[in-house]
């Protein structure tokens, strides 16, 4: 049947649309420019290089200079991991990829810096430029400002997230640049960049570079990038013995098209850089005045870790105060202590009259009383003996000991003065009995040198009548002033032995991470390997326990007794230092 003219029409036009599409379609595939820059990691070294001063859309690669800053920030004290963040209208309506934030949420930045790293968000990236910047044209100011202190001279930002905006520009020169400095600058943040998956707080995300990070042996970031004007752009860094090498692609046509083009520049990066070469770490950016400028009210430091704070005039003396009964130096001791005071020593003194006539002074060194069984003198643990004296209970006073003549008068004074002195002058009424001693006699107190305990506390003790511990003496050794101090005979019970504690690293609660820093043909070199890498990485390996482990073909160098983030960050810090390690996750 012949086809009206109408219908002949309508067959031509259709013809002619699948003609287009099909002249077209190549076309929109090399829409994205392509560019592509390779450095020496160590050195800043280029290695290869091609559009490499190109404005060109990053896309998500903007998120690296929104972290840098992030970094940044806690670095100076404006804002923690900890801070939480009130997610705001504008960021909650970014389109996708995003994390699914509410305006009004509040969220930690440690989440979102998850969120924008892994997944590449673009609602928490957002979050985290209003969060800082006030609004997103002032992060953007803050953005450019710091990028041009980095040496990102051809780039321009117009937002947090990287989404195609007029005029938000960068170059894979500049790209290359900002991956550097993240991986020195911020060494104990670098591996959030190679983690598969990560817990944003409100659910677990997954990477978007992880089928590269799988594929290439040695890589461990470090961001991905896609809009439809951008193309399929990756920042990557990848480190194979002594070598690291960063790679920049902006153009890629597919995800696969673009992870395959960036392991050959990473290949080739690797065969053109040298085996060895010196570390020359960029220089880090003072970014106190841009802070300032952009973020009014942050503070500002004279130098890196460094702070200024008002400092007022003090009103208090910080030495701390004597006891509630005691007395202090301007103040004399209160009338009911000193009759108290007075009370016991005159008790002590006619027991003593009462007693046994003095005895050879010789002898009673000898015959002297044993201590309380059930209070063993104190080890002080120094190597040295221990004292004749037995120490006190703890928490309770000190021993009142008996010495040579001295008028009753005399003794009064001297109690009185040890007491404003904050020393105690009372003993615990579970003293053994006063043993006989001259007439005249003094009183002599001795501080405290035991902590209170829990089932005997200093507050739950009420003071009672001081006892003398001290054996007879005679005048003569009186005269002579010889002062005779209690001694435990050889009969003194023999202390309980003391409990060997051993302390170990927990693994509850999570702890039970490790790393391992190579395997040695012996233990010796897995101890000695250990040894030195916790020297020369202290502040993150302080709280891990050294562990070597034999296996069939040799001895494993572990530090284990680590959280999952504990164990990543040394790593980091490890591998920034040019030490090869892996996580070790529990089995």
């Amino acid at each position: 049947m012949a086809s009206s003219p109408g219908q002949s029409v309508r067959n031509l036009v259709m013809a002619a649309l699948v003609g287009c599409l099909v002249i077209l379609a190549p076309l929109v595939a090399r829409a994205a420019p392509y560019a592509a820059y390779v450095i020496d990691a160590r050195t800043g070294q280029v290695l290869y290089s091609k559009n490499a001063n190109t404005p060109l859309h990053p896309a998500s690669l903007t998120k690296m200079l929104t972290l840098y800053i992030t970094f940044d920030a806690i670095r100076r004290g404006e804002i923690s991991l900890d801070s939480y963040v009130t997610v705001t209208r504008h960021a909650a309506n970014q389109p996708p990829s995003k994390l699914g934030l509410q305006p009004g949420q509040k969220i930690k930045l440690r989440y979102l810096i998850r969120a924008a790293a892994v997944k590449s968000a673009n609602d928490a990236a957002a979050a985290i430029g209003d969060a800082i910047g006030g609004s997103e044209a002032g992060f953007a100011k803050r953005m450019n400002d710091t990028a041009k202190m980095l040496g990102m001279t051809r780039s321009t930002f117009k937002n947090a997230n990287g989404l195609t905006r007029t005029g938000h520009l960068s170059t894979a020169h500049d790209m290359a640049i900002l991956g550097r400095h993240l991986f020195y600058d911020f060494p104990q943040y670098y591996n959030i960049f190679s983690r598969r998956s990560t817990d944003a707080g409100v659910r677990r995300v997954y990477s978007t570079n992880r089928k590269f990070l799988n594929a290439y042996k040695g890589a461990d970031g470090i961001k991905t990038g896609y809009t439809y004007a951008s193309g399929f752009n990756l920042v990557a860094s990848a480190k194979r013995g002594q070598k690291r090498i960063i790679g920049v692609i902006f153009g890629g046509t597919s995800t696969a098209q673009r992870n395959a083009k960036m392991a050959h520049l990473l290949d080739i990066g690797f065969s053109r850089a040298p085996a060895y070469a010196k570390v020359q770490k960029p220089v880090a950016p003072d970014l106190d005045m841009v802070a300032q400028k952009d973020a009014p009210g942050a503070p500002v430091r004279v130098a890196v870790g460094k702070t200024i704070r008002l400092a007022t005039a003090v009103h208090t003396s910080p030495r701390p105060r004597l006891r509630p009964d005691g007395a202090t130096p301007t103040q004399p001791p209160s009338s009911k202590l000193l009759v108290a005071m007075k009370d016991d020593i005159s008790s002590a003194l006619n027991a003593v009259e009462d007693s046994q006539p003095a005895a050879d002074p010789v002898k009673v060194a000898e015959d002297a009383p044993a201590a309380d069984p059930a209070v063993p003198a104190e080890d002080p643990g120094d190597g040295l003996a221990r004292s004749p004296v037995p120490a006190p209970r703890p928490g309770s006073a000190a021993p009142v000991q008996v010495a040579a003549a001295e008028p009753a008068a005399q003794a009064e004074t001297r109690t009185a003065a040890a007491d404003t002195a904050g020393a105690d002058t009372v003993a615990p009424a579970t003293s053994p009995a006063p043993t006989p001693a001259p007439a005249q006699a003094t009183v002599v107190a001795m501080a405290d040198t035991a902590p209170a305990s829990d089932e005997d506390s200093i507050d739950a003790i009420e003071p009672t009548a001081a006892s003398g511990d001290g054996g007879p003496q005679d005048d003569s050794a009186a005269s002579s002033g010889i002062v005779f101090a209690s001694a435990a005979p050889a009969t003194t019970p023999t202390p309980e032995a003391r409990p060997e504690i051993v302390t170990r690293m927990s693994t509850s609660g999570g702890r039970d991470w490790g790393i391992n820093v190579g395997r040695f043909p012996s233990r010796y070199q897995a101890e000695k390997a250990l040894l030195r890498t916790a020297l020369t990485e202290s502040s993150a390996l302080s709280d891990s326990l050294r562990k070597v482990v034999r296996r069939k073909n040799g001895f494993d160098a572990n530090f284990m007794g680590m959280t999952q983030d504990q164990a990543d960050l040394a790593c980091a810090r490890l591998q920034a230092r040019d030490i090869q390690c892996f996580s070790l996750s529990p089995s």
